[in-house]
């Protein structure tokens, strides 16, 4: 077994542990593929100074994507609830940086760091399964730390894309960031999924 795929059976493994544990809060049983990894940044600007903030790393999926993509003097940080997904980030990127905590606390944390006004924000964080009390917030921040043009990434499983909880979702960032968003499916991936982008506009 190649080290690449080992590695995928050990976070199959952990991921459907912590899915198991908290579904609501995990919502997949398994990580996503390379290919919607790397869908979910091919479409971002990586500039000099560029800073990139990812809501729910879990075993690090987009964070591999992101790194890989990320220039000298770029700026990265991982908000991640579970401790057990943080240290397996820390050992695999160690240059990169993560919080433990709740993305709810996004705005305060960014300001903490340094990082506002943010260039991007991608999230592999299962909206649809989120309590509206926790989603209102954390999309109030995500507008509130973009900078103009900046972006917001994420997905929605095809299967689940009609459901009442994901178009509930879409009409919530539509709100904060008008109707147009970029829509492009990821069949490699289980399930197949949608990747999502808003600009903020100003």
């Amino acid at each position: 077994m190649t080290d690449n795929r080992a590695r995928a059976a050990v976070d199959h493994l952990i991921f459907l542990g912590r899915f198991l544990r908290s579904p609501r809060t995990v919502g997949a049983i398994a990580p996503s593929s390379r290919f919607l990894a790397d869908r979910m940044v091919a479409g971002l600007s990586f500039e000099a100074g560029t800073t990139v903030v990812e809501l729910g790393p879990g075993t690090g999926a987009f964070t591999r994507a992101i790194s890989e993509r990320l220039p000298a003097g770029g700026r990265y940080l991982g908000i991640e609830r579970d401790q057990v997904f943080v240290g397996i980030l820390r050992r695999r990127w160690p240059e990169l940086d993560y919080v433990c905590d709740s993305v709810e606390h996004l705005e305060r944390i960014a300001a903490a760091k340094g990082l506002l006004p943010i260039d991007h924000i991608v999230s592999g964080l299962p909206f649809a399964t989120l309590p509206a009390a926790v989603t209102r917030p954390v999309l109030d921040a995500v507008h509130s730390t973009l900078k103009p043009g900046g972006t917001f990434t994420t997905f929605q499983y095809v299967h689940a894309y009609p459901m009442p909880a994901a178009r509930l979702f879409r009409r919530q960032m539509a709100e904060r960031f008008g109707p147009r968003a970029s829509r492009e499916a990821v069949y490699r991936n289980i399930p197949p999924a949608f990747v999502l982008t808003w600009r903020k506009g100003g």
